[in-house]
């Protein structure tokens, strides 16, 4: 069958990236031998995001286990966790002189703890090079031991825990086959309850209706999340899962009125919205 790309729509346009500071920025990575998901994940917002200076480091390798139909990167049997990455994601966040990083990772079904160990300890790496920095840290939903993994990561104290439930439920048979959609719901809601600032993700394009967006959300506000964020599902590679929709910005207001309607107050949705956009002005907003 013939790869097929849906034409995006004007909204949807994004400039092509550089500048120095993207060009300072991809060195610094480059040098300590990291990864992005900016990069991975071919992200649209990858030229502004550098171009202001901040990043979001993926940990754990660049070979995720599970097999989501819209995500880009690279799927496999991943090499076993680096244990000089956090000090090098650590050194990379001083370098670039960060007041908020992000770390995710991949998902690594193949480990134990799911990756938690290596996650705690580059926050605590993060702090000892950039006291001032905050972090917040994107999770997957680790699996069968998500509470103890959960129970690690705590225990470092991320300013922002973030998990992504990615799609409205009805679509995770198709897109997230190896996802739980109530294990991620169950996550956000014992880091809540943990004391943790809970953060998820949305995408929408997929052919879901706009009653399941409002019904993820309200999942989402029910599980304690106080950040949320949904955005635009684009097209990552010319074999990828196709977009069934492509929503106007008026929807997108729409859909961040329900979510404050429901009591998220720190809301960012529109077409180009990523998790990470503009994380360290989401984690401040008073609102």
């Amino acid at each position: 069958m013939d790869a097929v790309v849906r034409r995006k729509p004007p909204w949807l346009r994004f400039s092509i990236p550089g500048g120095p500071n993207f060009t300072r920025l991809k060195a610094i990575i480059a040098d300590r031998s990291l990864h992005t998901v900016c990069a991975e994940a071919r992200c649209p917002n990858i030229g502004e995001c550098f171009s202001c200076g901040t990043a979001t480091f993926l940990i754990l390798g660049n070979l995720c286990t599970r097999n989501c139909r819209y995500c880009s990167i690279p799927k496999g049997a991943p090499a076993p966790p680096d244990e000089s990455e956090p000090e090098r994601v650590a050194s990379a966040v001083a370098s670039m002189g960060l007041r908020y990083a992000v770390v995710t990772s991949v998902t690594r079904d193949d480990l134990p703890d799911g990756g938690a160990g290596i996650f705690a300890e580059t926050i605590r790496q993060i702090r000892n090079a950039s006291p001032a920095c905050a972090v917040e840290v994107l999770v997957p939903d680790f699996a069968s031991t998500m509470e103890s993994s959960l129970s690690v990561i705590a225990e470092a104290a991320p300013e922002v825990l973030n998990h992504n439930i990615e799609v409205v439920q009805s679509l995770f048979g198709v897109l997230r086959p190896l996802g739980d959609y109530a294990l991620s719901l169950r996550l956000l809601e014992r880091a809540a309850e943990s004391g943790l600032t809970v953060k998820s993700g949305l995408m929408v394009g997929f052919g879901e209706s706009m009653e399941e967006i409002r019904s993820c959300i309200n999942d989402l506000a029910d599980a304690g999340c106080s950040i949320v964020t949904v955005g635009q599902y684009l097209q990552s590679s010319r074999n990828g899962f196709v977009p069934v929709k492509f929503y106007h910005p008026d929807d997108f207001r729409k859909i961040e009125a329900y979510c404050r309607s429901r009591g998220i107050k720190r809301v960012m949705a529109a077409p180009l919205v990523r998790s990470s956009y503009h994380a360290a002005d989401m984690a401040a907003d008073p609102r």
